[in-house]
């Protein structure tokens, strides 16, 4: 299936058009590898790294949709994998001088 249209399928994108400017930007990657094309292809077990508002989500693929339906039947064709672990970098204050982490 094409990464545009599964984007639009999984609810990731509001529309196809949306998900393919997504694609465009080319800060997706698929399996590691960045891409640029709205027909990527993409599979079942394909671990998807996209941009999202606040950071980026990291997605794996468990099941190819076979339609755009509830948000639910979405949501069960992929596992996210970042849920819960907040990026150490990101999220990092600074300690002052002298002072050692826990």
């Amino acid at each position: 299936m094409r990464v545009d249209r599964l984007l639009w399928f999984l609810r990731l994108a509001k529309t196809r058009g949306a998900a393919q400017a997504l694609v465009a930007e080319g800060h997706m990657r698929v399996n590691g590898r960045r891409i640029e094309r709205a027909a990527h292809p993409v599979n079942v077990g394909d671990v998807m790294v996209l941009p999202a508002p606040h950071g980026v989500r990291i997605i794996e693929l468990l099941a190819v949709p076979a339609r755009r339906g509830p948000a639910v039947e979405a949501q069960s064709c992929y596992r996210v994998l970042d849920e819960g672990s907040a990026n150490p970098i990101a999220g990092a204050k600074p300690t002052p001088e002298g002072t050692e982490l826990p």
